[in-house]
């Protein structure tokens, strides 16, 4: 009888531990989801981007559809550049350390993305996700470039890109 119950606390034990663990995991990836949420800055306004995006020289769409584009890892909207600014009128699913890079080449998959990686520059942080404006550096000529692409760079995730010419 008393071995029986050492084992039953066992069991017990293990399947408390279990859950415990996948609590933990599923708290963990909640908060790489909700973190970037919480902790972005104020959206520009739909005036804002209008007001800058008329002074673009070319414009694109993200599309949610890319092949590399999942339910998670998408963006959708007009993005407009001008030698000083690249905005978007639009979304791109939440997640945390987005960049902004313009490529030679339109890449619409991770694989592709890393295949043409030293022909990109890369432009700045995206901080929200409804609407942004990222700053294009001085030494940065957006007209030898043809494509604008999102990666989520701490884990090397493709989100979304756009052909502008």
């Amino acid at each position: 009888m008393f071995q029986h119950r050492q084992t039953y606390d066992v069991q017990k034990d293990n399947h408390a531990y279990h859950h415990s663990l996948i609590g933990s995991c599923i708290g963990v990836a909640l908060g790489i989801y909700l973190l970037p949420i919480l902790t972005a800055p104020t959206a520009p306004t739909a005036s804002e981007i209008s007001n800058l995006s008329s002074q673009a020289q070319y414009s694109g769409e993200f599309q949610k559809n890319l092949e590399g584009s999942d339910f998670l890892h998408w963006g959708e909207g007009k993005v407009s550049l001008s030698p000083t600014t690249i905005t978007l009128m639009g979304k791109l699913a939440p997640g945390p350390d987005y960049k902004l890079y313009l490529s030679p080449k339109f890449v619409e998959t991770e694989a592709a993305f890393n295949q043409e990686k030293t022909h990109m520059v890369l432009v700045g942080d995206v901080k929200t996700f409804n609407n942004f404006v990222v700053d294009v550096p001085q030494d940065i000529d957006i007209t030898k470039y043809d494509t604008v692409i999102v990666l989520c760079e701490s884990f090397g995730q493709f989100i979304t890109a756009a052909k502008y010419q």
